[in-house]
Parts: structure tokens; C-alpha cells; sequence
């Protein structure tokens, strides 16, 4: 079976469903082209995607002015993406940020503070007893102050947000093929990409927007210099009787000099078991996945339980009253860029790459994706009002 489109777009996460968004609101003829999440991850042998969770921190204050004007620019979309799908994904419950005090040192939060002030966020900084009497969930070192952003930060659903992308983009006539891709070719003044059901899409333009998967040889022309690095994610159940005392409760960062002391966790959050967790990200060290074959298996495994204890430590030391019905963890993978922004570029004359979220970009992915969309449609990026090129960097 053979379509033509004016784009096709090789990976249905969070920046390619919003990509296949913007480009069908501007009325291009749009494939938006990957599997759905498998039901059995362990005996799954195709692709994953890291988007398959129900809570990542959202805000825009940010130690990165580049980051946080993504993020601004996604957020202010969000009522708009909602009200197009029908589909709710953001809660606003807040962020804090907490490190050791300004001029201490460590300067994440003076730069927090210069992200905010230039796009006028308020955020107030807390210290000492103001920051542990405003937020009693929480026990933090001497000499921490935070950063507290309540209106437009919280979380949002990664699972409900690409849902909500894909029904808009699906609403504006794009067309969603729910199969992995297992090759694109250019060919003749086209491109061709093919399906593992033998579906082949000819497009004008092809933008390949399949995270850690963009690894592969069978997507891109050339190898781009993008590390996935394997991650634990620490999820711990809460009692039904204790959820109340929750009300109220930000998304946390803590950010600390050290890795093993960085972390984030999001409050009380409902999954498809009808249970509600607080859930802790914060690996340790580094495990680099070199190669496809590599992240697919990782995603089939069990993650790692030595990270999953150190998280155990470090959500009872921010959290020491916490008494968990119980624990669990699950695996996950990050992309990073050589220059630590996404790559969003051609990598041939009709072959685009939008990938590499640093670990940032769940909130941003619209504004991301929105980016990855005017580069195919108009065939450059004008992006100079963020102060990078985000410029494609090979092997």
C-alpha cells in the first residue's frame, strides 16, 4: 500500500505528534508515523518511547534562558492544545526549586533568578524558615533556598499530552499510522519511508523525530552524535487515607553540585491501576546505551535496582515523614546532544532530525516540535531569537 504526503513524520512522541500539529494547522498534507505503547514491554521487540509515564515536571523558570523561553512559548499553548483534542493533560499544582542559597557558590538558582526576571515570572525566592513552614512535605540541607513558580508549572501527563497532540493533528486531517518505520530513503526527488506492515509513505520531506531511536541506521542518512543514557525511575504508592494530607504539594527540584544529590519528584499522581505515587527520578551515575539494540533492551528490563535504592535514600532524606504503601521501579531513557539543546536541522537535502531532549523537554515539546514543523515547511529554522543554532552534530 502506497500515500503520498507533503510531510511525514517518523516518530509519534511529544515532539513529533506536535510537530504533525503545527504542520497540519498550516494546512500541509501530514503522516505522523509510529506504534502505540505495547502492552507487554518485556516480550516487546520493537521500538519504545520515553514519553510512557503520567508526570513530568512542568515550568518555565529555568537556569537555561533558551529552556525556559521553550518552555514559556509551550505552555502558553497548552489551553489551546486541550481545548483542540478535548483531552486534559496539565495540572498546575506548581514548581519548586530548591538548592543551596545564592552566592553560595553554586549558582543554579542565581541563574533560576535571571531566567525568571527576563521573562517576568513570578516566582518568589524562599529561605530558612519561610521555605520549611510553606512546604512541610519537604526537609532540605542547611544553607538550601527555593524558588517557587506557582502559576503555569506542575506536571503534565506525557501519556495524555501526545494523545492530545495526535487527536488535534488527527481533527486538522493528518493522517496517523500506527506502525514502526523500518526505513526511509530518498529516492527520485522524494523520500520513501517504509513500515514494518509494508505500509510506504513518498513525502516531499521527512522529519524523524523518534527520540533514543534516532540511533538508528535505518532513519537517518548519517549517524548523529546523540547519547542515550539508561534511567531508573523510582515510584512509590500512597495510601488512599493519606492522599488529603498531599493537597497542595509543587513538583520538587532539588538541585545540588553533585549528581548523586540532584533530583526531581512530582506529588501524588493517579496511574492506570487506580493507585496514586509520588514518583523520584535522580540516577546516580551515568550508564551510556550504545546502540539501538542496546536502548530496546534496556526498555525490556527490569532498570536498575542499586539506582533505585540510592532514590529510596534520597526521597526519604527530602521527605523524611513519608511512609509509602509501598515501592516499585521502571526503566526510562535520555537523549542528550553534543551542545545540550535539541537537534533540530536537515541532515540531508530532504531528511530532518528533531530529537534530544536533555532531559527538558516534555514541557517544552511543543514549542520544540513547532520548531521541527517550520523547518520542513519552509526548508531553514529562523530561530536566532534563542540564542543557539541548534545545530545537528555528527559521529
Amino acid at each position: 500500500m502506497s500515500e503520498s504526503f507533503d510531510f511525514v513524520i517518523v516518530g509519534k512522541g511529544m515532539m513529533g505528534a506536535a510537530a504533525a500539529r503545527h504542520l497540519s494547522l498550516a494546512g500541509a498534507r501530514v503522516a505522523l508515523v509510529g506504534p502505540d505503547e505495547p502492552d507487554d514491554w518485556a516480550n516487546h521487540r520493537g521500538v519504545f518511547s520515553s514519553h510512557y509515564d503520567n508526570a513530568r515536571i512542568t515550568r518555565t523558570i529555568d537556569n537555561d534562558p533558551a529552556w525556559a523561553r521553550l518552555a514559556h512559548r509551550s505552555i502558553e499553548r497548552y489551553r489551546e492544545i486541550s481545548e483542540a483534542s478535548g483531552i486534559d493533560f496539565y495540572y498546575e499544582v506548581g514548581c519548586l526549586i530548591a538548592a543551596p542559597a545564592p552566592s553560595s557558590g553554586f549558582d543554579y538558582l542565581d541563574r533560576v533568578a535571571c531566567a525568571r526576571d527576563r521573562l517576568r515570572v513570578e516566582a518568589p525566592l524562599m529561605v530558612g524558615g519561610d521555605l520549611a513552614e510553606r512546604f512541610p512535605w519537604f526537609r532540605f540541607p542547611q544553607g538550601y533556598a527555593g524558588i517557587h513558580e506557582v502559576r503555569g508549572a506542575g506536571y503534565v501527563n506525557p501519556r495524555a499530552l501526545v494523545r492530545a497532540q495526535t487527536v488535534a493533528a488527527e481533527r486538522l486531517g493528518a493522517r496517523v499510522i500506527r506502525e514502526e518505520v523500518v526505513c526511509v530513503e530518498e529516492a527520485a526527488g522524494a523520500v520513501n519511508v517504509s513500515t514494518i506492515e509494508g505500509h510506504t509513505l513518498r513525502t516531499g520531506r521527512v522529519l524523524v523525530a523518534a527520540g533514543g531511536f534516532s540511533l538508528s541506521e535505518a532513519l537517518l542518512p548519517k549517524p548523529i552524535d546523540l547519547t542515550v543514557k539508561a534511567r531508573t525511575v523510582l515510584f512509590a504508592e500512597i495510601s488512599p487515607d493519606d492522599l488529603a494530607g498531599f493537597d497542595g504539594m509543587p513538583s520538587l527540584i532539588g538541585a545540588a553540585p553533585a549528581q548523586d544529590q540532584s533530583y526531581y519528584l512530582l506529588p501524588p499522581v493517579a496511574y492506570a491501576d487506580g493507585k496514586h505515587y509520588i514518583k523520584i527520578v535522580g540516577d546516580p551515575t551515568d550508564q551510556i546505551l550504545a546502540g539501538e539494540a542496546a536502548v530496546r533492551a534496556w526498555f525490556r528490563g527490569a532498570a536498575s535496582a542499586e539506582a533505585a535504592n540510592h532514590m529510596r535514600g534520597l526521597l526519604a532524606g527530602v521527605m523524611p515523614g513519608l511512609r509509602p504503601v509501598s515501592t516499585h521501579f521502571s526503566p526510562c531513557v535520555t537523549s542528550f546532544t553534543r551542545h545540550g539543546y535539541p537537534y533540530i536541522g536537515f541532515v540531508s537535502d530532504r531528511v530532518a532530525v528533531l530529537t534530544g531532549g536533555n532531559g527538558q523537554a516534555a514541557k517544552s515539546s511543543d514549542e520544540i516540535g513547532r520548531l521541527g514543523a517550520a523547518l520542513v515547511k519552509n526548508g531553514r529554522l529562523d530561530a536566532g531569537e534563542y540564542e543557539t543554532d541548534f545545530a545537528v552534530a555528527y559521529r
